[in-house]
């Protein structure tokens, strides 16, 4: 078995085949003078397994072309299996059509890779809000989601020193994500429904109708993935004026870019009154405490 990382999932292979005492591939991804991308594998991959660890945050335009190419050398050069890893699957948030005149990217995204032949692709929480599951896309491939929600609440209940904690998911999307927290670290957990009945009036309550149950407890808020933070922003405001104690922010993708190049979305966070925020390495951050080279070493322990 022979494991490549693409550009930016070089050090997660690298993680993964010291995990599995793997070989860890030799793979050359430079640019030509007009921007374009070269890659070539300097391995024999004939009759080989090969592991593709290829996140694509922040930089997915030419991220998914780099995984194409590489995928397509990786076939041509005959190997016996090609399994994928893409721990941040780009477009899966452009999921419908929001406006007249928009492409259906991450139907278009996910039929291209469908059409590479690959054997496996799996996927570490992907955002799935309109789409069901990733395979109503890839029909021809099988596909997978894992988690790392797991390994973040656990690093919490181990790190974050909190005191009766309850866990929370933002919004009526992130409870798939707080319910696993919550098992994890063997406390409750409830979602957060909000009323707006002005520009300045809110109430929040659980799914049954009930004010947040917070007051004097620490508050774990978990989701996929947080972008500028607006959402969590939002959220924190709303439980701190519910009396809530200590604030974690967890999330597998941690891609926190802010609304200008001027604005911070981490800082913004933390100035919301949020002790600790913590990510993993699906897209390498500040707050990437938490790897998913475990995740994916124990699945290719399991499959390969």
């Amino acid at each position: 078995m022979i494991i490549y990382g693409g550009s930016e999932g070089t050090v997660l292979a690298t993680k993964v085949a010291k995990l599995l005492d793997a070989k860890l591939g030799k793979i050359e991804i430079t640019k030509f003078p007009d921007g374009e991308k070269y890659i070539r594998y300097h391995d024999e991959v004939e009759n080989e397994d090969v592991v593709v660890i290829h996140p694509m945050g922040l930089k997915p335009d030419e991220l998914f072309i780099e995984y194409l190419l590489i995928c397509s050398a990786l076939k041509d050069g005959k190997a016996k299996s090609i399994t994928t890893f893409v721990p941040y699957f780009a477009y899966a948030r452009q999921d419908n059509r929001f406006n007249p005149g928009e492409p259906g990217s991450f139907h278009l995204v996910s039929k291209i890779i469908d059409d590479l032949g690959i054997d496996i692709i799996y996927t570490i929480d992907l955002h799935l809000q309109r789409v069901n599951d990733l395979s109503e896309l890839i029909k021809k491939t099988p596909t997978k989601n894992l988690s790392a929600v797991p390994d973040i609440a656990k690093w919490i209940k181990n790190s974050a020193g909190l005191e009766n904690p309850l866990v929370i998911g933002p919004d009526e999307e992130s409870e798939q994500w707080a319910k696993v927290a919550a098992e994890t670290m063997g406390v409750d957990y409830e979602i957060m429904f909000k009323t707006r009945y002005s520009a300045t009036e809110v109430s929040i309550t659980t799914k049954e109708g009930k004010p947040l149950p917070v007051n004097g407890r620490d508050v774990v808020i978990i989701d996929d993935i947080i972008s500028s933070g607006g959402t969590i922003i939002e959220a924190v405001k709303l439980i701190q004026e519910a009396g809530a104690g200590k604030i974690v922010v967890g999330c597998t993708h941690p891609v926190l870019r802010g609304k200008t190049p001027f604005d911070s979305a981490l800082a913004n966070i933390y100035e919301s009154g949020v002790s600790i925020v913590v990510g993993t390495d699906t897209v390498p951050s500040q707050v990437s405490y938490v790897s998913v080279a475990d995740v994916i070493a124990k699945t290719i322990k399991e499959t390969l």
